[in-house]
């Protein structure tokens, strides 16, 4: 099978990763329908304008549904490829996965022989296999895979997405693609799809160790951004300046310490390592501490913050605190997961100061910050800054960068980016 065997495609779930993609397809000729539950997303779509925050992203969506390549949907419907592409949240220790498997139910009943399905979704090893077995409860009149030998009517395969918030639509196209199949023909029908688009090399291997690699990526990153969270905790501890050692570590031809923050933030790396210790919990012993150690950080920004508000004077005077970003991460409206967004939050909740936030990529509050009586929303990083006794970078946006130092004369700054150090 070639890629010109995949002229209609169907992903499932048109958010960070489903519909950058379903895009970048689109405006490679592939006929594709797009499929969210939320009417909002499907008619925001339909008019070619976009709900998400991603460079050059509407560009894209905008010219593929004008030329009628792209359309977007509550159900999914006919294709010769399906994508999966919903969430996966972490509760109570475990990866939800009702998502996945509502969306593997949903198509379903459109299902044809010759077809294929990649599930892009975090999983846990062995989900790709299981959805194999729940459609073939669902459609016995089919065959699917259950392992190597066998010859399904429906080819399955697991294909992690690894870009960058930001750079999605580069990446999807230059970065690598790990691809695994149920069986190696599974592997080859999945490389032909990203063939369309990739000129990143398409790795091929079986879905489990897909599913696993996905995991270790981020796992390997939680554990070193552990390791500079950590690291700052220690110099805080012996009045070391943490951001000059690692600059001074970092001079060695074999150390690259990362930076560290106010904890760990994301929809990869803050949950993804704990897929790892639900499947392993005896063996993964480093990738549980990162975990915790990460998890922690936000609550040692808080006591930073209620240290400061003890020290300063008067301290009958109701105070104010300006919060600086509320995004997982520099310079995108992304809240997932996010420990700048937890403490926000936390701090509204004391109910003792005033909070005066300023996240400049993002239109509106959450309701968790909305709702609160103390709290602010100004788009002027100079704004928030003006009479706050306390100033919380949060996030290492650029606008934040041009504050002067002489602005924050005679206040508290917590600097939990380095931004200013």
């Amino acid at each position: 099978m070639t890629a010109i065997g995949f002229q209609r495609i169907c992903v499932l779930g048109l958010g960070y990763i489903g519909l950058p993609t379903a895009s970048v397809l689109a405006s490679r000729g592939v006929s594709v329908t797009g499929v969210d539950v939320r009417q909002s997303v499907v008619d925001t779509i339909n008019r070619g304008a976009i709900h998400i925050l991603e460079p050059e992203l509407e560009a894209v969506t905008a010219h593929a549904v004008r030329l009628g390549l792209l359309r977007a949907s509550l159900q999914p419907a006919a294709a010769d490829a399906f994508i999966v592409a919903v969430p996966t949240p972490f509760h109570d220790g475990k990866a939800d996965l009702t998502y996945v498997d509502a969306a593997a139910r949903s198509l379903a009943p459109h299902l044809q022989k010759g077809n294929l399905i990649i599930v892009e979704s975090t999983c846990p090893p062995g989900t790709t296999e299981e959805i194999s077995r729940t459609l073939a409860s669902l459609r016995p009149d089919l065959a699917f895979p259950q392992g190597e030998g066998d010859l399904p009517d429906v080819h399955i395969a697991y294909c992690p997405e690894r870009v960058l918030p930001g750079r999605v639509l580069t990446e999807l196209v230059e970065n690598n693609r790990v691809i695994g199949g149920i069986t190696a023909e599974c592997s080859r029908r999945a490389q032909a799809v990203y063939a369309i688009f990739c000129k990143g090399k398409l790795l091929t291997t079986n879905a489990r160790t897909a599913e696993m690699c996905k995991l270790t990526e981020n796992a390997f990153r939680d554990v070193n951004i552990a390791f500079a969270n950590e690291l700052s905790l220690v110099c805080d501890r012996l009045g070391v300046n943490v951001w000059e050692l690692i600059a001074l570590a970092n001079g060695h031809p074999r150390v690259n310490v990362l930076q560290p923050g106010p904890g760990v933030g994301g929809h990869c790396i803050a949950v993804d390592p704990w897929f790892i210790v639900e499947a392993a919990p005896e063996e993964a012993r480093i990738i549980r501490t990162a975990r915790e150690i990460n998890d922690a950080k936000p609550r040692w920004v808080l006591d930073k913050v209620r240290a400061a508000l003890a020290a300063r004077s008067p301290t009958a005077v109701r105070a104010r605190i300006a919060c600086l970003g509320l995004a997982f991460k520099a310079n995108v409206d992304d809240l997932r997961e996010s420990p700048a967004l937890q403490i926000a939050e936390e701090l509204a909740r004391w109910g003792d100061c005033d909070l005066v936030v300023c996240e400049p990529f993002i239109k509106e509050l959450p309701p968790s910050l909305a709702e609160s009586s103390c709290v602010t929303s100004v788009p002027n990083v100079n704004e928030a800054i003006g009479d706050a006794d306390v100033v919380l970078l949060l996030v290492n946006h650029k606008p934040f960068a041009e504050v002067q130092r002489s602005q924050l004369a005679g206040k508290a700054v917590i600097d939990t980016r380095g931004m200013w150090t």
